[in-house]
């Protein structure tokens, strides 16, 4: 059987036909993608004949082009260990409130299955998605143009708006907020829209005044609604006066900032570890 794939570093078409429940004549080619999560394998799924034109080539006009294989679906493997089927039907319930309430084409949208995953330790189950492949430029909260500028299009400022109205939703009425928080969440593609591709790390919000981290010991609730804010501000350009409404209001105080910052810091050195 070997090493199980969830304790492994990174994954490579070999380990993923390896396993017992991908086809060994697949006609996919499964290549791991440059941005790995820190709670699933990412890789891309490949069309055998693109990634064959990739490697060989063609000619046109007397020169030999090598065009990049795109990738059809993105394939994701989770890394957490479910002991029972409650367990992963909570997680995609999450996922299901997500599409809930964010405009569906603002989100990498996924099919997620369970399988029945035999390693070493006996069957275990397993959590995978099969996601929307994604083309544009990463859109990082923590750099964002300005609303107004040059490179800031209509349409990129009318789809964060709708984005912004669909999350606030989704934290005033679900007590829940997506990972936005993350340089490589985000994406801003060629017609001006923002897509969401990490679409599994949702946080609870808390009800009274704790900081919660999440299973990797990240402030990503609080962090997530601050990268909202900026978003709100800098995209949309929000009032002064929103910037201090629900659902900011209990969170972007500078005392409870500067304890976020605190344990952002702790979760990052302890990630360099």
């Amino acid at each position: 059987m070997g090493k199980d794939i969830r304790d492994m570093r990174t994954l490579d078409h070999r380990d993923v036909v390896a396993l017992n429940f991908v086809r060994k004549d697949s006609p996919y080619i499964f290549r791991r993608h440059f941005r790995q999560g820190l709670r699933s394998h990412v890789l891309e799924v490949l069309l055998r004949s693109d990634v064959e034109q990739e490697q060989r080539g063609y000619l046109s006009r007397g020169l030999r082009r090598f065009p990049a294989a795109r990738p059809v679906r993105m394939l994701r493997i989770f890394r957490r260990r479910f002991s029972e089927a409650a367990q992963v039907l909570e997680e995609i319930r999450r996922l299901r409130i997500l599409e809930a309430y964010l405009p569906p084409d603002l989100l990498a949208r996924s099919e997620e299955f369970i399988v029945d995953y035999r390693s070493d330790g006996g069957p275990q189950l397993l959590l995978c998605g099969l996601q929307e492949a994604v083309f544009g430029e990463i859109l990082d909260p923590w750099n964002l143009p300005l609303c107004g500028a040059a490179r800031v299009s209509a349409d990129l400022v009318r789809h964060a708006g709708r984005f912004v109205a669909g999350a606030k939703k989704m934290i005033l009425e679900a007590g829940l907020i997506p990972d936005i928080a993350g340089v490589g969440n985000l994406f801003a593609t060629r017609d001006g829209r923002i897509k969401l591709v990490d679409i599994n790390n949702v946080s609870r919000l808390p009800a009274d005044s704790r900081i919660p981290l999440d299973d990797r010991g990240y402030p990503a609730c609080d962090k997530s609604i601050e990268a909202l804010a900026r978003i709100e501000e800098h995209l949309c350009g929000a009032s002064p006066e929103k910037m201090v409404q629900a659902p900011y209001d209990r969170f972007l105080t500078a005392k409870r900032m500067h304890v976020v910052r605190e344990l952002e810091e702790r979760f990052l050195k302890n990630l360099k570890r």
